[in-house]
């Protein structure tokens, strides 16, 4: 496996890589629009390669995986400095093959450089497969994120749980 800095030469191809993470996510839920987000996902990709936090695997001159990620700030004090992997994807005829892992790890000791002490990422509820993925390189569950559709009517009403 040869995991390296990303080169702005493989823009267009980190960009297919998205379109196509984008696209497998819709099935889970995920409300991204891959297509209609080709340009603004061009720009932030172009950011990560400049800035050295997007890592692609290549076999030989392919790139079949990516990752990016970043430190992140906060508005409010805490006890902790967090990073955020934003993408991790391997393209279907490399996994299981320990890619998407290496990627991860990858990842984790570029944030770590860059003064990161938890790694946070998401997953989609029902994507069982990447939530095990995860579970199995040491990510927990942190924080849940809950969500309705507005103007759809609930089975609950909210004094049922008074």
């Amino acid at each position: 496996m040869a995991i390296e800095p990303a080169m702005l030469s493989e823009l267009d191809t980190l960009v297919d890589l998205w379109v196509d993470l984008a696209t497998e996510q819709g099935p889970h839920g995920s409300h991204v629009q891959p297509a209609e987000n080709r340009t603004t996902m061009r720009e932030r990709l172009a950011h990560h390669v400049v800035d050295g936090s997007v890592l692609v695997d290549r076999v030989e001159d392919e790139v079949v995986g990516f990752v990016s990620f970043e430190r992140t700030g906060s508005e409010v004090s805490v006890d902790a400095v967090r990073g955020l992997v934003s993408n991790l994807y391997v393209a279907p005829d490399y996994r299981g093959a320990g890619r998407g892992a290496a990627l991860l790890d990858a990842a984790e000791a570029e944030l770590r450089e860059r003064g990161v002490d938890v790694v946070q990422l998401e997953v989609m509820a029902s994507n069982i497969r990447a939530r095990s993925f995860y579970s199995e390189q040491g990510y927990a569950e942190h924080r849940y994120v809950l969500e309705k559709r507005v103007g759809v009517e609930s089975h609950t009403k909210a004094n049922d749980h008074d």
